[in-house]
């Protein structure tokens, strides 16, 4: 049976520490939030997930190994 909330298997995304950091982008107006890699030097956001709940973002931090992520708004 097809459900819209089943978890889709995520595909590695290559973070580089050196020319990228980590970053949750928060929506202001609809409070969406989506995890992902903000290169150093042009700005340029690569998504990795939704963020639904605390248990998503422990997940994003445990898989690439953050102790911290900034969050942008």
């Amino acid at each position: 049976m097809f459900s819209i909330f089943k978890k889709h298997p995520r595909k590695e995304t290559g973070f580089d520490p050196e020319t990228q950091y980590a970053v949750i982008r928060s929506s202001i107006c609809t409070g969406e939030k989506v995890a992902g890699f903000k290169n150093k030097k042009d700005g340029h956001f690569t998504e990795v997930m939704l963020i639904r709940n605390a248990d998503d973002e422990k997940e994003f931090r445990e898989t690439y190994g953050l102790d911290t992520v900034k969050v942008e708004y």
